[in-house]
């Protein structure tokens, strides 16, 4: 063992004549081992949230979302190149329009997707999120069938079996002007995705009934693509937009969520900001502790320079004895904060209300580059606060000591 950590363990050690210090080095411990808990605990919960989020929205949405810019692009040329792509495992057509669904003199804007059913699950998980009826009803049948957000039925008071109209924005040219496209549609299922985002907006139909509401022509406007691994998400996408040209643009689920996802770092960011305060706030009591330690060791620190031992020791010892105290204090920290978070994702503790957060309990997801990062802060917050007390002990007058001390 070097002898500056011997001696700043044989510091901590000694017996001391009051319990003032043994509790400011306790006190200082404590403050660095709470904050770093917190830390690890609250980033954990973010993070849980934000999964939780990502998990939904990759369960409504493409990873990737191919957009058709004019209407003579051609859509084979497109799929040729998303089927001779290695990383998409899958790809669908899809078309978007804006429409005012209205039952029994409730109404409400949706925006209505084109599907084919026959490979649009194969790009997300929708296949497995309705509350009631069928996909297949989308098609077949007098009355094309439309699948509602759960949500949306609740504003429209509509259920399976009713049927709902559809207004186009985008109108026909009559003798009295502008007459609005309608299409009568039966409502053939409820979708639950848990974004309510979704939920309360859209609409689900076949693409051909999708095209005929809007007027446009018979193609779809875009396709919704699945990668092998989302890994290489960006990689993929600025790939495929090279591949595609001009006619066609790329957009990520990140992309088109770019303010959620905004929203989450930047809150992310600030709330390891107020609660590395804790972390610096714990620090400061190390340093007072060390500067009481310096005044009651004055007379010690003066016999160590008197038997040789040169300012840089002394500086060392003390350095040596602020990273104990704050490597017990983020030892227990650490293991504190991914206790909690243990016990916060196996119990429910806390409960949240299922009907406004789709979760009955708090998601926790500890990433180890957070932890990692909060110990390294932790780490430098408390080297930082030992320079000062050091310093200071090193600079003890060693005739001035002895005489006095």
């Amino acid at each position: 063992m070097p002898l500056e950590l011997f001696m700043a363990w044989r510091y901590l050690k000694a017996k001391r004549k009051g319990l003032f210090a043994v509790l400011t080095t306790a006190i200082g411990i404590a403050g660095v081992a709470v904050g770093v808990a917190a830390l690890i605990t609250t980033l954990s919960v973010m993070n849980g949230f934000q999964a939780d989020i990502q998990k939904k929205i990759l369960g409504a949405q493409a990873m990737l979302t191919v957009f058709r810019m004019g209407d003579s692009t051609s859509l084979a040329a497109a799929e040729r190149t998303l089927r001779d792509d290695p990383q998409v495992a899958a790809y669908s057509p899809f078309t978007l329009s804006q429409a005012v669904a209205t039952i029994g003199g409730r109404s409400s804007g949706v925006v209505l997707k084109g599907i084919d059913p026959a490979r649009e699950f194969g790009v997300n998980e929708l296949a497995g999120k309705l509350r009631s009826g069928s996909w297949q009803s989308l098609r077949g049948g007098k009355v094309p069938g439309i699948v509602l957000g759960e949500e949306l039925a609740r504003t429209l008071g509509a259920w399976p079996g009713d049927n709902v109209v559809l207004v186009s924005p985008s109108g026909l040219l009559g003798a009295f002007g502008v007459v609005p496209r309608m299409e009568r549609f039966r409502v053939a299922g409820l979708l639950h995705t848990g974004y309510y985002e979704y939920d309360s907006t859209t609409a689900y139909s076949d693409i051909a009934s999708a095209l005929k509401l809007s007027g446009e022509s018979g193609a779809a406007r875009g396709f919704g693509v699945r990668l092998h691994d989302i890994a290489f998400l960006r990689k993929a996408k600025k790939n495929l937009q090279r591949s595609l040209g001009g006619g066609f643009f790329v957009r990520s689920y990140e992309d088109m969520n770019q303010t959620l996802f905004a929203a989450l770092k930047l809150e992310k960011a600030t709330m390891f900001i107020i609660l590395a305060l804790i972390i610096l706030v714990a620090s400061l009591n190390i340093a007072s502790t060390l500067i009481l330690r310096t005044v009651e060791k004055t007379r010690d620190i003066a016999l160590l320079k008197a038997m040789g031992a040169g300012p840089r020791l002394v500086l060392r010892v003390f350095l040596a004895e602020g990273t104990i105290i704050a490597a017990i204090g983020l030892t227990a920290g650490i293991t504190l904060g991914l206790s909690l978070c243990w016990i916060i994702r196996t119990y429910p503790i806390v409960k949240l209300p299922a009907d406004i957060y789709y979760l009955s309990r708090l998601p926790v997801d500890v990433e180890p580059l957070d932890v990692a990062l909060v110990t390294i802060v932790g780490f430098i917050l408390c080297l930082l606060a030992t320079i000062y007390p050091a310093w200071r002990a090193s600079k003890v007058k060693t005739v001035e000591a002895l005489h006095y001390g």
